[in-house]
């Protein structure tokens, strides 16, 4: 049973950074793409930062420069670095196992249970 477990998410003040992380168990962790989401109160889910199997990355435009995605395939984990964090990135944040195309990232079936991150003075 695929298992995504988020971590790391907390109350910072903006202009201030975070980590989140992913521990995926029950997959064959470094044969998928990873895919970070958020979703804030009343939007939609979003796509924020993906990574191939090889460690290719892509990032939403909202976040480029300031986001920066990684995975370590011997601790099945995948990350989100946060900084420079504004209030309007205050969401709930998920890991999805997915899969690259020539689309970009396709979300999978899998999903963690999300982590809060909350920007605010």
């Amino acid at each position: 049973q695929v298992q995504l477990v988020e971590s790391g998410g907390g109350l910072v003040q903006p202009g201030g950074s975070l980590r989140l992380s992913c521990a995926a168990s029950g997959t064959i962790f470094f044969a998928y793409a990873m895919g970070w989401y958020r979703q804030a109160p009343g939007k939609q889910r979003e796509l924020v930062a993906a990574i191939t199997k090889g460690g290719n990355t892509n990032y939403a435009d909202s976040v480029k420069g300031r986001f920066t995605i990684s995975r370590d395939n011997a601790k099945n984990t995948v990350y989100l670095q946060m900084s420079s964090l504004k209030p309007e990135d205050k969401a709930g944040y998920y890991c999805n196992r997915g899969a690259f195309s020539s689309g970009g990232y396709s979300p999978g079936d899998y999903w963690g249970q999300g982590t809060q991150v909350t920007v605010s003075s």
